[in-house]
């Protein structure tokens, strides 16, 4: 992990050094390295020098190249963002204290190329990195401390999703465990190295960089500061799992309280200000997306006519939010009395839980087997998000016979709007187990926000893309 850190901060460097280098020659031409420049008659080059400087030092100062967040989501991003815009940030505010009037025309080039090249060149090189990790390279070695009911609901998720970042090299369990040799997770046998008493000594025989306790009610206060200490000296990070699932970081707050850290965990927020922005990025979005794919609506709309028998738009039944009906609009890709053939084909089934899903519907047509496979069929949905009935991204849009077989752990996905688009579909679509689609519509339900709406946007177009689990 430290060689991808040193990769990083050379390329941070590099990108930093180009964009300013090319703010430079636009604004100023080639040769103007001496030119003087704002209310000192400073040379440019000396300008851009000091720029340079502080950029980089910004990047550091929020912490850019942290190992806990390099490669794992949005916050990397989120960090890189906040410190290119700080640094100029400031450096207006002090333009504008001391009227230095510094070339405008020079630092407006130099931040949106330089942010957006950091920011693409942070994208490729965790594409990289999870690339890496399938393969089981440059992966945190963690070692799980905790009793089994604890540890291994963990060891499964991390050993399913090596693009995580660990790579779960042993265990160490309660004193009272026994002498086993090994922990069965799945089909993966991980390695037994002791017990609560032994961690210090294990981290070094496993070559752990990450300790995970999963038990620390078992281990008990005392034991928890001894061994934070033990592994002060080791160069080993600690983590500690709260016990709970699927909750995101910005509900999550730690409180000290007499001496304690007790992990403060946030309602979720289905209502205010953030319903109102996504409500906004809604119909603006819906409505541009429809102006720009007009024309591909005409040519889908010409070839399900030419195809078979029946009108171009199929609306269907939803149950939408608060458990509210309405009408949902997709191109047909079916025969025109699909639904009344679903009867006769529930033996043949493949879908999960509740849902129906067959990867080789007779039912579907031509023109409905290609749009179904890269999801133009649903793009008619656009319609629903403008009218208010959906949202771009949300749980999925559940049939009237599916929610009333939810109980009442499944019903909260119903709390907000379904979407386009969500968790299931960048995860894996119609591959995914019932378990798993209410596991991801329930987090999104907790968790929602505009930025992770974003990520889940962009994610979809690669899924897409790709016809992962399209069918």
């Amino acid at each position: 992990m430290q060689g991808y850190l040193t990769r990083l901060a050379w390329t941070d460097a590099a990108i930093v050094v180009a964009s300013i280098a090319l703010a430079q020659f636009v604004r100023f031409g080639a040769g103007s390295a001496l030119e003087p420049v704002a209310a000192t008659k400073t040379p440019i080059i000396i300008v851009s020098v000091a720029l340079g400087i502080c950029w980089l030092l910004a990047l550091r100062a929020f912490h850019t190249l942290d190992r806990r967040i390099a490669g794992s989501g949005s916050q990397e991003y989120s960090r890189v963002v906040s410190a290119c815009l700080s640094v100029f940030g400031v450096l207006a505010m002090i333009d504008l204290l001391f009227r230095l009037n510094i070339a405008r025309g020079f630092l407006a080039l130099a931040l949106p190329i330089g942010t957006i090249g950091l920011v693409l060149a942070r994208w490729g090189w965790r594409q990289r990195l999870g690339n890496q990790r399938l393969k089981k390279k440059n992966l945190e070695n963690v070692l799980i401390v905790g009793n089994l009911g604890s540890a291994v609901p963990l060891m499964e998720r991390l050993i399913k999703e090596p693009t995580l970042g660990y790579g779960v090299v042993g265990i160490c369990l309660p004193t009272h465990s026994g002498s086993r040799e090994t922990v069965a997770v799945g089909d993966a046998r991980v390695p037994v190295f002791g017990t609560f008493d032994d961690v210090s000594t294990s981290v070094v025989r496993s070559g752990a960089t990450t300790v995970a306790v999963t038990s620390a009610e078992a281990l008990g206060h005392a034991a928890m500061q001894a061994l934070s200490w033990d592994l002060e000296g080791l160069d080993v990070d600690m983590v500690v799992s709260p016990g709970v699932t699927d909750v995101a970081g910005p509900r999550v707050m730690v409180r000290p309280v007499a001496g304690l850290p007790l992990l403060h965990i946030d309602k979720p927020r289905y209502d205010g200000a953030n319903r109102f922005r996504k409500a906004a990025v809604d119909r603006l979005g819906s409505a541009a997306i429809l102006a720009v794919l007009a024309p591909v609506f005409v040519a889908v709309a010409v070839a399900i006519k030419l195809d078979s028998k029946g009108p171009v738009f199929y609306r269907a039944t939803r149950v939408g939010i608060n458990n509210t009906p309405f009408l949902m609009w997709k191109f047909r890709s079916m025969v025109q009395d699909a639904d009344s053939q679903k009867s006769h084909l529930k033996a043949q089934n493949e879908g999960a839980g509740v849902l129906f899903k067959m990867r080789n519907d007779p039912r579907v047509t031509r023109v409905g087997t290609f749009i179904r496979r890269y999801s133009i069929d649903e793009l008619p949905q656009l319609l629903n998000v403008l009218g208010g009935t959906m949202s771009l991204v949300g749980p999925r849009p559940p049939l009237p016979d599916e929610v009333e077989k939810y109980d009442g752990r499944v019903a909260r996905r119903m709390l907000v709007k379904p979407g386009m688009t969500g968790l299931w579909q960048v995860s894996g679509r119609s591959d995914l187990s019932w378990e798993e689609s209410v596991r991801l519509d329930l987090s999104y339900v907790e968790n929602w926000s505009i930025m992770q709406d974003a990520l889940i946007l962009w994610k979809t177009v690669k899924a897409v893309v790709a016809k992962d689990g399209a069918y």
